[in-house]
C-alpha cells in the first residue's frame, strides 16, 4: 500500500522446510524504483543504494542465523531462524526420545525420595520400547515432539501387541507411562496441547485368581518332605492370613509386630508400593507362623528367597497338590481378600484398609465379582 509520500513498505519472507515467515523490514521504497526480478532498488542513486545496502545487511544476518542453527545440528524451524535474526532467545524444540531421556534424568534424582528404583526402571523400559517403535515405524532414531499426533499412540499400541507380543494390560501400562513425560512437556510449554488427549486405553477384564476354602485347607494341611517347599508353603499361608505382598513379607521385622489398642498383636508397617501405612491384626494361624520362624539372632522374621524362585516353587507345589490355578506370591494376597475376608462377610471398606489400597475403588474394581458371588450364595440360602 502506497503511503502519502508515494512509497511502499518492503517485506521480507523466509522460507524453510515448506514453512514461511514474513515480516516488515522497516524500509520504504517508491514501487517504480523496485526491480522484482533482481529483488533490489534501481536505478542506482543515493537513496536506492542505501536501500540495497540495508536489504543486503538483513539478508546476511538471516543467512548467519541459519548457519548458526545448522552448526548446532539440532532440529529448528523457520521461526527459530527469525528469532535468532532478531536477537531473541530460541525456545528449544525437543525430540521425543531426547525429551524422554531428560525426563528420566530428572526422575532419577528422586529415587529414594519420592519414587522407588523399580518405578524408574519401568519408565526406562518404556522409553526403550518407544525408541524401538520409532525406529520400526519412521526408520529414524527420533522424531520432533511437535510431530506427535493421536495416531502415534494408536500405532504404538498395535506395535507392542504385534511386534513385542505384549498383552493388553502391559500395553496399557506402557502407554500410561509414556504419557507422563508428554504431559510434563505440555506443562513446560514444549507442546501446545496433549496430542493424546482423546486416547482411551482398551479395557482389560482382570480375573481374580485365589484359593477356595477347600483349596486353602488342603494347602494348609499338606506336609512336604522337602524343607524348602515346606518353607514356601508357610510363607504363602502367612500371606493368605495377613494380605502382605512379597516385599512386605521379605522386609517384615520384629519391630513391625506391636500390641494394638485392643491388647492384641498387629502388624504395623508401610506398604512398599503406595507408601501407605497398613495395620493388620494377627490372626491365630499367622501368629503361629511368626512364632515358628522368629529368631533371636535376626530382626527379620522370614528369610525369604527371591520372588522369581518363590513363584517357581509355588508352581511345583500346585502340581503336587493338584491345583490347576496359576499360583504366584500375589495369589495369597488375593486369597486373603476373597476367601478369608469377603467370604466371611468383612465389609469392602475394611478389606481395602487391610490391603493398604490407595482408594476403595481399586478394591471394588478387583473384588467386585467376588462380592457378587457371595451375594448369589446368600440368595440361594435365602431361597
Amino acid at each position: 500500500k502506497v503511503n502519502r509520500m508515494g512509497k511502499c513498505p518492503l517485506l521480507c519472507r523466509i522460507t524453510y522446510n515448506k514453512q514461511r515467515k514474513q515480516f516488515s523490514t522497516g524500509v520504504f521504497i517508491n514501487p517504480k524504483r523496485w526491480n522484482t526480478k533482481l529483488q533490489e532498488a534501481e536505478p542506482p542513486d543515493k537513496d536506492n543504494t542505501l536501500v540495497n545496502q540495508q536489504l543486503s545487511l538483513i539478508e546476511n544476518k538471516i543467512r548467519q542465523a541459519f548457519l548458526l542453527l545448522q552448526v548446532k545440528e539440532e532440529s529448528f524451524t523457520v521461526n527459530d531462524i527469525y528469532s535468532l535474526y532478531k536477537g531473541e532467545k530460541i525456545a528449544k524444540e525437543y525430540n521425543v526420545i531426547e525429551y524422554f531421556e531428560m525426563y528420566l534424568n530428572k526422575l532419577k534424582k528422586l529415587i529414594g525420595i519420592d519414587i522407588k528404583q523399580i518405578t524408574w526402571n519401568k519408565s526406562y523400559y518404556v522409553k526403550n520400547n518407544v525408541k524401538s517403535f520409532i525406529k520400526h515405524k519412521y526408520k529414524t532414531n527420533d522424531i520432533p515432539l511437535k510431530k506427535l499426533k493421536l495416531q502415534f499412540v494408536v500405532d504404538f499400541d498395535y506395535y507392542l501387541k504385534v511386534e513385542k507380543k505384549h498383552k493388553q494390560i502391559t500395553v496399557n501400562k506402557n502407554i500410561q507411562r509414556f504419557r507422563k513425560p508428554i504431559k510434563v512437556a505440555v506443562s513446560e510449554g514444549y507442546l501446545d496441547k496433549d496430542p493424546f488427549m482423546l486416547y482411551k486405553s482398551k479395557r482389560v477384564n482382570k480375573e481374580v485368581v485365589f484359593l477356595s476354602v477347600e483349596e486353602l485347607k488342603h494347602f494348609e494341611e499338606f506336609e512336604f518332605a522337602q524343607q524348602r517347599l515346606q518353607q514356601v508353603k508357610d510363607w504363602f499361608i502367612f500371606s493368605c492370613y495377613t494380605g502382605l505382598a512379597y516385599n512386605e513379607i521379605s522386609n517384615l521385622q520384629k519391630q513391625h509386630i506391636v500390641k494394638g489398642f485392643d491388647g492384641e498383636l498387629w502388624i504395623e508397617m508401610k506398604r512398599e508400593k503406595t507408601q501407605k501405612n497398613i495395620s493388620v491384626p494377627l490372626l491365630p494361624k499367622a501368629k503361629m507362623l511368626i512364632e515358628k520362624y522368629v529368631n533371636d539372632n535376626s530382626e527379620v522374621i522370614f528369610d525369604i528367597c527371591s520372588n522369581q524362585r518363590y513363584n517357581s516353587y509355588l508352581k511345583e507345589i500346585a502340581g503336587i497338590l493338584g491345583i490347576s490355578k496359576r499360583l504366584t506370591t500375589h495369589t495369597a494376597r488375593k486369597t486373603f481378600a476373597s476367601t478369608v475376608l469377603l467370604y466371611n462377610d468383612v465389609p469392602m471398606e475394611i478389606v481395602s484398609e487391610l490391603l493398604g489400597h490407595s482408594s476403595i475403588s481399586i478394591t471394588e474394581e478387583s473384588y467386585g465379582k467376588v462380592v457378587k458371588r457371595k451375594v448369589s450364595e446368600q440368595i440361594n440360602r435365602l431361597k
